[in-house]
C-alpha cells in the first residue's frame, strides 16, 4: 500500500477522525461525571478509574501495532483460523487477566494509605477490575480487529487511524465498563 506522506494527506485521513474520536470522549467523560458521588464515596474506585482505562487502551495499542506490523509484512489474513491473530488476541486477554487484578490490589492499597473515605473491602476491589478487565480485554480485542479490518477495507494505512481509534475507543469502553461493573457489583 503506498503512502503519501504529505501533511495534506495526512490531514484528510487523520482529521475526521480525530473529530470524531473527541466527541466520542466527551462522552466518556460525561459519563463518568455522572458518577462522580460514587467515585468520591470510594477513593479506590475512584483510583481505578485512570489506571483501567490506561490499560486496557495500552492493551489494544499494543494488539494494534502487532496487527499493523503483520498487515505491512503481508502475514495478516482476517480469518478465524489465523494462528497469528488467534495467538495475540488469547495473549492480549491473558495479559488482561494477569494484570488487572494487581492493579485492583494496587488501588485498594492506595486507597487505603491515603484516604480516610469508606473503604471497600480488598475483595470488592479485585472483583471489580478484574471484571472490568476481563470485559475490557474481549472489547479491546474486537475493537482492534474491527478498526484494523475497516483501514484494510477503506485503503487506510493501519499505522495511521488504528491506535487513536483503538486508544479512544477503549478509553469511552473502559469508563463504561467499569462504572457498570461497580454500579452490579457495590
Amino acid at each position: 500500500m503506498p503512502t503519501e506522506w504529505t501533511v495534506r494527506a495526512i490531514t484528510r485521513a487523520m482529521l475526521p477522525v480525530l473529530l470524531v474520536l473527541t466527541l466520542v470522549e466527551i462522552g466518556s467523560g460525561l459519563v463518568l461525571g455522572s458518577f462522580e458521588a460514587k467515585l468520591l464515596r470510594y477513593p479506590s474506585l475512584l483510583v481505578l478509574v485512570p489506571v483501567t482505562i490506561g490499560t486496557a487502551g495500552n492493551l489494544g495499542s499494543v494488539l494494534a501495532a502487532r496487527l499493523s506490523t503483520s498487515f505491512h509484512l503481508g502475514t495478516l489474513s482476517f480469518s478465524p483460523d489465523d494462528d497469528e491473530l488467534t495467538g495475540n488476541a488469547i495473549a492480549t486477554f491473558a495479559l488482561a487477566v494477569t494484570i488487572f487484578p494487581v492493579i485492583g490490589f494496587g488501588a485498594w492499597v492506595l486507597a487505603a494509605l491515603v484516604s480516610g473515605g469508606a473503604m471497600l473491602a480488598a475483595e470488592t476491589v479485585l472483583t471489580v477490575a478484574l471484571a472490568s478487565g476481563t470485559i475490557l480485554a474481549v472489547l479491546a480485542v474486537a475493537v482492534t480487529l474491527t478498526a484494523t479490518y475497516a483501514a484494510y477495507r477503506f485503503g487506510l494505512d493501519p499505522d495511521d487511524v488504528v491506535i487513536p481509534v483503538v486508544t479512544n475507543v477503549c478509553d469511552v469502553l473502559g469508563v463504561v465498563v467499569l462504572l457498570g461493573v461497580v454500579q452490579v457489583l457495590v
